[in-house]
């Protein structure tokens, strides 16, 4: 069916690159024409919402919900920059912040942290009133690409020249986006569906379309991928169906990345957006019911560790205060840990002696010094598939 015949397709331009002639795709604005058949879909919305509000009702109450945003943010950094490449897991990351020495190139780990900052400075904005616009997406970017792999390439800029998608140039590529004299009038499209209030089209349905637009339009030189993956966190949080950026799908893009990378090709060449937020919302609800899960598993296990530490008598004091620290980082040393709990180095190390002995934490060195102390039960729980993709 041709773009005359199917208003949801968009339309090809064709641009000289050197001595190779390229199509690239420039997509319609949204929303759909036709509108997105709901029908078939709602009993699957409903099962998403529902998951949804399970997932930010229990936010609401967790005692330790700070910790579990820390660690979460961590996870969801982890899992976005793998889909893109990079080799680093949890463990670097935490490695990193606490400055000691990541198991990987140092440029991977950046490019995690970056992406950390970046959801916060997003989130921090938006709680500060400022919409989520073109102007937001950009400063946003901007941190994203603000240090290591990455900064060249016009860090908070809409790109000017053209890129592509798989392949070593726009000749060989699998996709070819807008071409850069378009960016813009796409994106101020793309701004105006984010304003736009449409009675008919629910937010969840709302956030899927979007992120497939943003990855179409590709507008940066690098870093669209992630900035995609952020925006749905960031159109839940700004339209208050999420209090707390609890919700992260790229662990559900990872481990169906094939599924994933040929649904976002079949709206593109099909206008097969339904079959697109089938996946999507299947995404949703099946990603809330796991984080849910994986909250209670974690309280469960503080709760328990916790009761084995106040049972310790004289030293509980501080083995508990020591064991607080922990659940905000999971991986520490000695001397780092002392001087952020503001207790001496020797009852630092007594404390995890304590908590080594009742089988909480692992030494990760072997060493006699310099030694990195692991929470391994609460590491474990936040790890599960942060594996890097080989």
């Amino acid at each position: 069916m041709s773009a005359t015949t199917n208003p949801r397709l968009g339309r090809y331009i064709q641009k000289s690159y050197g001595d190779e002639t390229v199509k690239a795709f420039v997509p319609p604005p949204l929303p759909p024409k036709p509108a997105v058949s709901l029908e078939p879909l709602q009993h699957l919305l409903e099962q998403a919402n529902q998951s949804l509000g399970r997932l930010d009702g229990l936010a609401s109450v967790l005692p330790d919900l700070h910790l579990l945003l820390y660690t979460y943010v961590r996870k969801e950094a982890v899992l976005s920059s793998q889909i893109e490449g990079t080799q680093s897991s949890l463990s670097d990351l935490l490695l990193f912040e606490n400055d000691e020495a990541p198991g990987v190139p140092l440029a991977d780990v950046q490019e995690v942290s970056n992406y950390v900052a970046a959801l916060n400075h997003g989130l921090d904005r938006l709680r500060g009133g400022f919409p989520l616009s073109l102007r937001l997406i950009r400063e946003i970017h901007q941190v994203l690409l603000s240090k290591g792999r990455g900064c060249e390439k016009q860090p908070g800029e809409f790109r000017t020249s053209q890129n592509w998608i798989g392949g070593t140039r726009p000749g060989t590529a699998t996709f070819v986006p807008p071409p850069p004299e378009l960016v813009l009038d796409c994106m101020d499209d793309f701004e105006k569906f984010l304003h736009q209030d449409y009675p008919g089209i629910p937010l969840l349905v709302k956030a899927g379309l979007a992120h497939v637009q943003f990855e179409t339009i590709h507008p940066f030189l690098d870093g669209n991928g992630r900035l995609g993956r952020l925006l749905i966190t960031f159109l839940l949080c700004a339209a208050d169906v999420l209090r707390e950026p609890i919700l992260y799908l790229s662990l559900y893009f990872k481990q169906n990345r094939t599924a994933y990378y040929e649904l976002l090709n079949r709206v593109r060449t099909k206008g097969e957006w339904e079959a697109w937020l089938d996946f999507f919302l299947t995404g949703v609800r099946d990603t809330s019911e796991q984080a849910a899960a994986a909250a209670r598993r974690i309280l469960a296990v503080f709760e328990d560790h916790r009761r084995k530490i106040e049972a310790l008598g004289r030293p509980a004091a501080s083995v508990l205060r020591v064991f607080e620290h922990m659940r905000r980082n999971p991986i520490v040393s000695i001397p780092a840990a002392a001087k952020e709990i503001g207790i001496s180095t020797p009852t630092v190390a007594k404390s995890l002696e304590h908590m080594q002995k009742l089988g909480m934490l692992r030494e990760a060195t072997g060493r006699q010094r310099h030694r990195i102390f692991v929470y391994d039960a609460y590491l474990a729980i936040l790890a599960e598939g942060t594996e890097p993709i080989r």
